[in-house]
């Protein structure tokens, strides 16, 4: 059986920093509401269906979307993980999941460590959390705090290894030796060690170099420079200029139809890669004409999308036949399994059923 893994943004709730720079009250569900379609058969914007439009505060709100992950199929969350220097952010529902043992659903950690910016709101020059990295002393101190969700039955495991995700390896100052060493500690904590996995869109890339015992292939296509004055369409739909004057005002827009087999690379001998499949990706609700969509998904071409992806897995032990979902509920980035009112649990039924096919 594939292991479906999907990652959970856990924006959905106020906090004191996104009041300060956003706003009183902000989540993403404040850009995913506000959204319009910026062209003719622009999707835009989503609505949630099935679960509305929740708070994570609410632990029957994490409870009903474990339920729903679990109905079609996904074995766990890999929720993002927010450590810059010591400051955390973000973490009140995964510490709440933590504390309270609900939803008794599998989870694992992503780390993403990127410092954070206001590129996607217009603002790229603005500084909101920048990412440093102190030293071993920090490393150490992050793992203590990681620790008692490593240790959680729940946590999801290769070889008895808590698996754990770094957004940006190569964002790392010597890799080797901070893997080294959250090893060392996992090993002396009891554990027989960690299962650790990067992100990175070169199929090429070897984890192995940087410390990590596998990499999670995730290919976005480019978005158009913002020297070029026109939609980066990968096949002939170039009549949108017909429609504005000037295509500046419009998005990076591919087709999904034709972009689908780019975002999964063809595996590479000796590298462990897991592919990651996306479902639909929209991020006009953030940053307007500077985000890219690809356009047309439909839960029929995300099938053929999963099932290559479930086929290049094949061949791996059972336990390390991994295909992540990018996203459960990035609704922003118009990346989302939730059910929306346009196709409601059909994405999901899609993972149901290829999971299940012979």
């Amino acid at each position: 059986m594939t292991r479906m893994i999907a990652f959970y943004l856990p924006q959905f709730h106020p906090i004191p920093e996104n009041d300060e720079w956003w706003g009183k009250g902000f989540t993403e569900w404040t850009n995913t509401a506000k959204a319009k379609p910026m062209f003719p058969g622009h999707y835009q914007p989503h609505v949630p269906a099935d679960l509305g439009f929740y708070d994570l505060r609410l632990p029957e709100a994490r409870l009903a979307q474990a339920e729903l992950a679990r109905q079609y199929g996904i074995e766990a969350f890999c929720y993002y993980h927010y450590w810059f220097a010591g400051k955390r952010i973000l973490d009140l529902p995964f510490n709440e999941v933590l504390e309270s043992g609900q939803p008794n659903f599998p989870f694992c950690l992503c780390w993403g460590n990127q410092s954070w910016t206001g590129v996607w709101h217009g603002a790229p020059n603005r500084m909101l959390i920048e990412q440093t990295y102190p030293g071993m002393e920090d490393h150490r101190r992050h793992f203590e705090y990681l620790l008692r969700a490593f240790l959680d039955p729940r946590y999801i495991r290769v070889d008895g290894k808590p698996v754990f995700v770094v957004y940006s390896p190569k964002e790392l100052p010597d890799s080797m030796a901070v893997t080294d060493l959250w090893r060392d500690l996992a090993v002396r904590a009891g554990l027989p060690g960690l299962f650790l996995v990067a992100e990175h869109k070169s199929p090429d890339w070897d984890p192995k170099n940087a410390g990590f015992d596998a990499v999670i292939n995730v290919r976005l296509p480019p978005r158009r420079r913002d020297s070029e004055a026109r939609p980066a369409w990968n096949n002939p739909v170039g009549k949108l200029k017909h429609w504005y004057q000037d295509t500046r005002r419009l998005p990076t827009i591919h087709q999904y139809k034709y972009i689908s087999d780019y975002l999964i690379s063809e595996p590479v001998s000796g590298i462990e890669g897991y592919p990651c499949v996306i479902p639909n990706w929209d991020n006009t609700a953030r940053s307007g004409s500077n985000g890219m969509v690809l356009h047309g998904s439909t839960p029929d071409l995300f099938r053929k999308h999963l099932h290559r992806a479930l086929h290049q897995v094949q061949h791996l032990a059972e336990e390390h036949r991994f295909v992540f979902v990018k996203s459960w509920n990035e609704w922003a980035e118009g990346n989302h399994l939730e059910p929306d009112i346009r196709y409601g649990r059909r994405y999901l039924e899609v993972i149901h059923d290829e999971l299940n096919a012979p």
